[in-house]
């Protein structure tokens, strides 16, 4: 690992300030559990790293007359045992508890999560230049594809790794960003960006900006949520398939449904035709195959990674079926 340095700023506005003088050679760091390892592995080379954990007020959940506000340097446990969440999210709930291990929760923050980079075998090994690292080749596309993106590839085929964001892309969230301009404000699903738009970043922030807040709306009479992950291993593991839905429930029947998943593209994927299809019908398993399946036409698995269409089929069912119960 490089030598470099390490600033702490004690407010938003040093932390911009710092970060307009130092972008190109900077890198943010809230827990920093992914943003060290890439820095051990030499992925990554900062000069410095700004630490961004001094910042007071980042850290906190808060209630409004509509919505709920969760700091971005909210560790992942603090969100997971927070009872506003619990009772009021569940589907949030699920996906914070479901991530990681109790340490890394501990240390992990809201932020960090959101913004980590891909988990792609090619793009951590140091010793490969793929296309994300400024090379030619995507290698995945040819070599080995096993958790890989099935949809929204081809320029770039990793799969985006959070399990908060699907969560809170149902929900509805909106991400506050931070910069020597100013805030900004936007759904927390425009944060994200195909690589088409860029191969080699993951969201649209761009150099000095960061993340400060979530907010989410709160719900809808009758809505509730769930979150449904499929792991490779029975201990904590990143999802091969995850699903977030919320969905307004009458009766027997869906409302309003918002279904987006994680493992399966470069960012959290949103199945829009499943959406627009349950609208009105009975929440049945013949019903949620139907929709996902219409979604799953687009699908464009590689050679290793056609199991996660079916993965995906019985992740959303299990999902629909739950907020039956």
């Amino acid at each position: 690992m490089r030598d470099f340095m390490l600033a702490q700023p004690r407010d938003i506005n040093q932390a911009t300030d710092l970060l307009k003088r130092t972008s190109e050679r900077s890198a943010l760091m809230g827990g920093g559990t992914d943003l060290l390892d890439e820095i051990k592995n030499e992925i990554i080379r900062p000069e410095i790293v700004v630490d961004l954990s001094r910042i007071p007020g980042l850290d906190s959940i808060d209630r409004d007359k509509d919505r709920i506000r969760i700091g971005a340097l909210t560790t992942v446990a603090a969100l997971g045992e927070n009872t506003i969440i619990q009772e009021t999210f569940m589907g949030l709930h699920m996906a914070a508890h479901s991530l990681a291990t109790p340490q890394l929760r501990n240390v992990g923050t809201v932020g960090g999560n959101l913004c980590q980079r891909p988990r792609c075998w090619y793009y951590r090994d140091p010793q490969v230049e793929c296309r994300k690292k400024g090379g030619s080749r995507c290698f995945a596309f040819r070599g080995r594809s096993r958790y890989h993106a099935i949809f929204g590839g081809g320029t770039c085929y990793i799969v985006f790794p959070s399990d908060l964001a699907p969560a809170l892309i149902s929900l509805g969230a909106e991400a506050t960003i931070a910069s020597a301009n100013g805030e900004r404000t936007m759904p927390l699903e425009d944060l994200y960006a195909l690589p088409r738009v860029d191969v080699r970043r993951e969201t649209v922030l761009t150099a000095g900006e960061f993340l400060t807040e979530i907010s989410i709306p709160l719900p809808r009479s009758g809505a509730k949520s769930t979150y449904h992950k499929i792991k490779e291993r029975s201990t904590w593991d990143f999802a091969v398939v995850s699903v977030a839905m919320n969905a307004e429930v009458a009766g027997e029947s869906f409302g309003n449904v918002s279904i987006v998943c994680g493992g399966v593209a470069p960012i959290p994927w949103r199945l829009g035709k499943a959406e627009a299809f349950l609208k009105g019908k009975p929440i049945a398993e013949d019903q949620l195959r139907k929709a996902v399946r219409m979604d799953l036409e687009d699908a464009r698995p590689l050679e290793e990674n056609a199991y996660k269409v079916d993965l995906l089929e019985t992740a959303v069912y299990r999902a629909g079926l739950s907020l039956k119960e």
